[in-house]
C-alpha cells in the first residue's frame, strides 16, 4: 500500500527564491497547457494530447525570448505539472460521465501566484537523500529536514509544499507492505457528534478538545490586525502570515489529536464500524463552525486507511439506518426526536438509553449485519409458503400435476409420466 509521509523543511533565503522560481515555472506551465486545451475546446478541435503541448509549452518555450527562464528550473518539476495537469482532466471526465451520486469533479482552473498553497512534484530519479540526512533538488540545493521518524522504503515520489503560512513541507509517497498487528477480539461501534467527538459501544466517551473554539480569541484579534492593514502593503502581508499561522496551529492540534485517537482505536479493536454522516450538508447548518472544528471526515479517513495497514476491518453503515431511532434492546424505531433529548425511554420494553451510546450499540450491531452479508451469511427470512389464493386469481382447468405435460387432449392435459 501506498503511504504519503509529510516532515519539515527549512530552506535558507537563496533556497527559498528558488523554490519560489519553481513554483511559478510550473504554475506558468500548467496555466499554458490549459489554456491551450479550453481554446482547442471552445474552438470544436480535437482534445490536446499531453505530447503536443510537451514539445510546444516545454521543450519549445525555453528557447524563446518569453519562456526562456524555463530551463532555470528542472525539467522534472514542468513535466510532472502537465501530468498533474492531465490527472485532473481525467477526474473531471470521469466525473462527468458517471452516474453515481456525490460531489461533481470541477473542471481544472487556473493557478495564481497568490493561491495559499504552492507546490512542485518530482519523481524518483529527480531527488536524492544525502548522507548528512538532507535532501538534495535539483536547482535548489540541500534542503535541511526535520525528520521525526524514519522512511519505512525508499520513496517513490516527492511534492515540496509551501502552505499559506509560509512553512515548507516535503511530501514523500512510498510503497510499503501493511503491518499487521495482532489479533484483538473486541469490535466497537461509534457514534460521532458535537456533544462527545465520539460515543463508542462500549460505553466510552471520547470529549472533543474544541481546538477552533478555544483559539477564536486570538484569531478574532488577529483578523481584526489585518482589516485595518492597507491591503497590498507589507504590513498587510505580515499581518495575513500571521493570521494564517494561527489557523495553522489550530489545524496542526486537530491533526495530531485525530491520529493518537484513531490509532488507539484501531489498536484496541478487530473492527471498527462508524455511520456515513452528510459532513457537507451538515456544514451549511447553523452548527457549521462545530461541524468544521469537529473535523468528522478527516477522522474516519484516518480510521479507513489505519484499518487496511494494520488488517482490521472498517465499516460505514448508511447515513439513513435510524441509529438514534432504534432500541437497541427490542428493534422498537421510535419517532423523531430533536437534538436537545439526549435521554429517552423506549415504549415497547421500558429500557431506558442514552442518545449518543444507544447510536454506538446500533452501529455496531448494523455494521456486523453489513459484514455478515458481504461474507455470503444467510440473511434471507428463510423459506416461506406460497398463498394458496391470491386476490383476483382463479384456478383455470385441472390442478398441475408432475410429470412433463404432453399435447392437450379432450378435457385437459395428457399426462405423460408412467
Amino acid at each position: 500500500m501506498k503511504l504519503r509521509y509529510n516532515f519539515r523543511v527549512y530552506p535558507n533565503r537563496l533556497q527559498r527564491s528558488a523554490l519560489a522560481q519553481a513554483f511559478g515555472c510550473a504554475r506558468v506551465v500548467w496555466n499554458d497547457c490549459l489554456r491551450a486545451r479550453n481554446t482547442a475546446h471552445e474552438a470544436g478541435l480535437p482534445y490536446v494530447k499531453s505530447a503536443d503541448l510537451s514539445k510546444q509549452y516545454i521543450t519549445r518555450a525555453k528557447r524563446t525570448p518569453e519562456r526562456s527562464w524555463l530551463a532555470d528550473v528542472s525539467a522534472v518539476a514542468l513535466q510532472q505539472s502537465l501530468r498533474d495537469l492531465d490527472t485532473a482532466f481525467t477526474n473531471f471526465f470521469t466525473s462527468a460521465r458517471s452516474t453515481s451520486k456525490g460531489r461533481k469533479v470541477s473542471p481544472p482552473r487556473y493557478k495564481s501566484g497568490k493561491d495559499s498553497r504552492q507546490s512542485i512534484r518530482l519523481t524518483r530519479n529527480a531527488f536524492s537523500l544525502t548522507d548528512d540526512s538532507r535532501l538534495y533538488v535539483p536547482k535548489v540545493g540541500d534542503l535541511k529536514v526535520k525528520w521525526s521518524r524514519s522512511l519505512p522504503a525508499a520513496p517513490t515520489s516527492l511534492t515540496v509544499v509551501k502552505d499559506s503560512a509560509g512553512r515548507y513541507f516535503a511530501s514523500f509517497v512510498v510503497d510499503t507492505e501493511p503491518e499487521i498487528l495482532p489479533g484483538a477480539g473486541a469490535e466497537v461501534g461509534l457514534d460521532l457528534g458535537l456533544t462527545y467527538f465520539a460515543m463508542l459501544s462500549d460505553g466510552t466517551r471520547i470529549s472533543s478538545p474544541r481546538f477552533l473554539r478555544r483559539a477564536e480569541k486570538k484569531l478574532r484579534r488577529s483578523q481584526r490586525d489585518l482589516s485595518r492593514k492597507d491591503k497590498g502593503s507589507k504590513n498587510y502581508a505580515r499581518a495575513r502570515i500571521g493570521l494564517a499561522r494561527q489557523h495553522a496551529r489550530v489545524t496542526d492540534q486537530r491533526r495530531d489529536w485525530h491520529h493518537k485517537v484513531s490509532t488507539r482505536i484501531i489498536r484496541d479493536n478487530q473492527a471498527v464500524y462508524v455511520e456515513d454522516l452528510a459532513v457537507s450538508a451538515l456544514a451549511r447548518t447553523r452548527l457549521a463552525k462545530s461541524v468544521h472544528d469537529a473535523g468528522w471526515g478527516a477522522f474516519v479517513s484516518m480510521l479507513e486507511y489505519k484499518a487496511a495497514k494494520h488488517g482490521r476491518h472498517f465499516g460505514m453503515i448508511g447515513r439513513f439506518v435510524p441509529t438514534s431511532r432504534r432500541c437497541s434492546a427490542c428493534g422498537h424505531i421510535d419517532g423523531p426526536k430533536p437534538l436537545h433529548v439526549r435521554d429517552w425511554t423506549c415504549p415497547r420494553c421500558g429500557a431506558a438509553h442514552e442518545r449518543d451510546e444507544n447510536a454506538a450499540i446500533n452501529t455496531l450491531a448494523a455494521g456486523r449485519a453489513d459484514r455478515l452479508n458481504a461474507c455470503g451469511a444467510p440473511v434471507g427470512p428463510g423459506v416461506i409458503p406460497a398463498q394458496r389464493g391470491e386476490t383476483g386469481s382463479h384456478r383455470v382447468g385441472p390442478p398441475a400435476a408432475p410429470g412433463v405435460p404432453g399435447r392437450r387432449a379432450a378435457g385437459g392435459y395428457v399426462n405423460s409420466s408412467p
